[in-house]
């Protein structure tokens, strides 16, 4: 068990509450921009450390590594990308019950805040320590220009990689489900509402497929863990904007989990089959389900400081740890206790976030050092 460091939860709870004042979500460019700054200011000063920026698509990262040094045996992960929302003035953070409250703060405003601190201790403590750190920023849009682009187009290499983003404080994750989110839209003739009769109304016609779909997912349950396909209609418009006019078209976004033995192809054409003719389907993004291997290690260090068994997990949600499993190289997905991820009140508990900082330190040490009891 670990001792509480009141400096060190004052230091991590200021840094994550400094993240999440900055609105670093896909519809404010320069906001990521400005959230890479803060970052780099944080890290450009340890010595021996080179700080590299990429941009992929318009969509930029950043890797530190010690100098002369390609392939850390330890990479940690991070992204600073958000869910948006639709008022800036929602990024704002509060401390209550203990924990803090605010958009991002567990994915992953919290998380990267102790990555950042626990990189900058290490390498201030430790010369030529073999430990690297990726931040990218384009995570909850699928990571294809983050750390999918640094591993296969770059040739980014580690022996372990660390991705807090995913399971809890002693859960960590071997298992992800798979991905598909997907644009589905459907045309039809418009005509005035009191005549329905003249037209064809591609919105019914878009609500009738997808509660089909809904239907038939609801059959695919199969026990309380929810460890099944789920489907789940999160967005549908259409360019009407009169209330007496049938629409001439209408479109949709679904969001599709689905763990093995189902893989990408069977999913999207058992959705096609389900929808029917008159419904055209866009993959916006895939990805196949996932089987980790964390380390045997961290899996004992997490029983020591917590004191508590550490138990191998299941993930509905999809993380940037399938761009580096797919690799061969473990990764570690753990994080601390957190709550009403993509929420307005998505939340992270400040102990955890200590006691997490604790089992990664004692995990470097013995990975990296070889000489820490």
């Amino acid at each position: 068990m670990i001792q509480s460091s009141k400096d060190l939860q004052r230091r991590l709870v200021a840094l994550t509450r400094d993240l999440i004042l900055i609105p670093s979500d896909a519809s404010h460019p320069e906001d990521i921009t400005r959230c890479f700054e803060f970052i780099i200011n944080h890290v450009e000063s340890i010595d021996n450390i080179t700080v590299k920026k990429y941009c992929h698509c318009d969509v930029p990262s950043l890797v530190a590594l010690p100098k002369n040094v390609r392939k850390p045996k330890v990479l940690l992960c991070g992204h600073l990308d958000v869910i948006t929302h639709s008022d800036v003035q929602r990024y704002r953070s509060h401390i209550a019950d203990g924990r803090i409250y605010g958009p991002g703060s567990a994915d992953m405003k919290g998380p990267l805040a102790i990555l950042l601190e626990i990189f900058r201790n290490l390498h201030t403590q430790y010369e030529n320590l073999p430990l690297g750190l990726v931040v990218t920023s384009d995570e909850e849009r699928g990571g294809e220009s983050g750390i999918r682009f640094l591993f296969d187009e770059i040739g980014l290499r580690c022996d372990v990689a660390m991705i807090p983003d995913g399971g809890s404080l002693n859960e960590i994750i071997v298992e992800e489900k798979g991905i598909l989110h997907l644009k589905i839209q459907c045309h039809g003739h418009s005509a005035h509402a009191a005549r329905p009769w003249l037209g064809n109304n591609p919105l019914e016609r878009l609500v009738d497929a997808a509660s089909r779909l809904r239907n038939n997912f609801e059959s695919l349950k199969q026990d309380e863990d929810h460890w099944y396909p789920t489907c789940v209609l999160t967005n549908i418009r259409t360019p009407n904007q009169s209330i007496n006019r049938i629409p001439s078209e209408a479109e949709g976004t679904l969001d599709i989990r689905f763990p093995a033995p189902y893989n990408v192809n069977e999913m999207l054409n058992h959705v096609c089959k389900i929808l029917g003719e008159g419904i055209d389907i866009h993959t916006l993004i895939s990805a196949e389900p996932t089987r980790l291997s964390p380390d045997s290690l961290y899996l004992s260090v997490t029983e020591e400081i917590t004191g508590k068994p550490a138990n191998l997990g299941k993930e509905d949600g999809g993380s940037d740890a399938r761009f580096v499993g797919r690799l061969n190289i473990p990764v570690i997905v753990s994080r601390p206790i957190v709550g009403e991820l993509h929420s307005e009140r998505e939340w992270i508990d400040i102990s955890t976030m200590e006691t997490f900082y604790c089992i990664y330190e004692l995990y470097l040490k013995r990975k990296l050092l070889k000489r820490e009891k």
